[in-house]
C-alpha cells in the first residue's frame, strides 16, 4: 500500500531538488537529462585520491634499486651507509642495468587504461545505463592491469633461473634488477585496482539514481491514477513484464484467428461434400433398378428349365426321344 502523503511529499522534494527535471515531458527525456547532468559532474580527476597509494609505490621504486638512479644516484648504497655507518660496499666488476624507468612506464600505461575505461563508461552509461555494462567494462580493464602486473614477475623469475647458469654477470647485471622492478610493479598493480573500483562506484551511483527516477515516475503515475481507474505497474520491471504478456497474448490471438480461418474453410468443404452425397443418395433411392414383372417372368422361365432338365433324367422320356430320332432318320 502507498502512503499518499509521503508520496506527494517525496515528489515535492524531488521537484525542488531538480526543478527542470519534472517539467520535461516523458520518462526518457527525464532520464536523458539527469544522466547528462550527472555524467558532467564525474571528472577524471576523481582517480587522484584512490591512486595515491599506487603513486607512492612508484616513488618508492626509485629507492629500491641496485643500480644508479638519475639525480638520486646509487640509492641502495647510500641507504646502506646511512643504516650501517661502518659498512663498506664491496667492489663489483659488474654494473647492473638501470630499470628505474620500468615502473614509471607501466604506471603510465595503467593511467592510460583508467582514462580509456573512464571514456568508455561515460559513453556506455549515457547510452544504456545498466549495472551490467559498468561491471563488464571495469572487469575487462581490471583484468588487463592484473595480467600485466602478474606476468612481469613471472618473466623475471624465468630470466633469473636462466641467468644462474649463465654466470654472475648476467645474474647480477640483468636478472636481479629486473626482478626487483617486476615485483614492485606487481605491488603497484594491486594498489591500482581501487582506482577502477572507485570509478565503478561513481558511475554506479548514476545508474542507481536513474533507476530511482524510473521508480518515482511509476509511483507518481500510480498516485495520479489512484482514483479507481486502471492502475499502472509499480516499477519498470513490472511494466516490461506486462508488455511482454501483452505481446504474447496478441501473438496467440493472431494464431487463433488464422486457425479459425482454416477451420471455416474446412467446414465449408465438408458442407459441400455432405450436400453432394445427399443428392446422390436421393437419386439412388428414387431409381427403379429392378422391374418386379421381369423378375416374375425370369422366375417362371427358371422353373420351366428346371422341369425340363429333370424330365431328361426319366427313362421313358429318353426311350421316346430315341424312337423319335429313329423315325426322323428313316424319313
Amino acid at each position: 500500500m502507498f502512503n499518499l502523503k509521503s508520496d506527494k511529499a517525496a515528489m515535492d522534494i524531488n521537484k525542488k531538488k531538480f526543478p527542470d527535471l519534472f517539467n520535461r515531458n516523458g520518462l526518457e527525456t527525464q532520464i536523458d537529462y539527469y544522466a547528462e547532468q550527472s555524467l558532467k559532474k564525474i571528472k577524471f580527476s576523481m582517480i587522484f585520491k584512490p591512486a595515491a597509494f599506487s603513486a607512492l609505490a612508484v616513488i618508492l621504486s626509485l629507492f629500491l634499486d641496485i643500480s644508479r638512479v638519475p639525480i638520486l644516484g646509487n640509492v641502495s648504497i647510500d641507504i646502506a651507509k646511512y643504516l650501517f655507518p661502518t659498512w663498506q660496499p664491496a667492489e663489483f666488476a659488474v654494473e647492473p642495468y638501470q630499470f628505474w624507468w620500468l615502473p614509471l612506464i607501466v604506471y603510465g600505461f595503467f593511467i592510460l587504461l583508467a582514462y580509456l575505461s573512464f571514456q568508455k563508461l561515460h559513453k556506455e552509461v549515457a547510452r544504456t545505463p545498466a549495472t551490467e555494462t559498468i561491471d563488464r567494462i571495469i572487469t575487462s580493464y581490471t583484468s588487463i592491469v592484473d595480467s600485466i602486473s602478474t606476468a612481469l614477475p613471472l618473466i623475471g623469475a624465468a630470466i633469473l633461473l636462466i641467468s644462474i647458469k649463465l654466470g654472475e654477470d648476467v645474474f647480477l647485471g640483468l636478472s636481479v634488477p629486473f626482478e626487483i622492478k617486476a615485483l614492485i610493479i606487481l605491488a603497484i598493480g594491486k594498489l591500482f585496482e581501487p582506482v577502477l573500483d572507485n570509478m565503478s562506484v561513481e558511475f554506479q551511483n548514476v545508474v542507481t539514481h536513474i533507476h530511482d527516477i524510473k521508480e518515482k515516475y511509476f509511483s507518481r503515475k500510480r498516485f495520479e491514477n489512484s482514483d479507481g481507474s486502471l492502475a499502472l505497474p509499480n516499477s519498470l520491471e513490472e511494466m516490461e513484464s506486462f508488455s511482454k504478456v501483452q505481446e504474447k497474448i496478441l501473438l496467440n490471438l493472431v494464431k487463433f484467428k488464422e486457425l479459425m480461418g482454416e477451420t471455416t474453410m474446412m467446414s465449408k468443404k465438408m458442407l459441400e461434400n455432405f450436400n453432394a452425397v445427399d443428392v446422390v443418395v436421393d437419386k439412388i433411392s428414387n431409381t427403379n433398378v429392378v422391374d418386379p414383372e421381369a423378375v416374375m417372368q425370369l422366375k417362371s422361365l427358371a422353373e420351366s428349365i428346371s422341369v425340363a432338365a429333370d424330365s431328361l433324367n426319366d427313362e421313358r422320356t429318353v426311350t421316346g426321344l430315341k424312337y423319335l430320332d429313329s423315325m426322323v432318320t428313316k424319313k
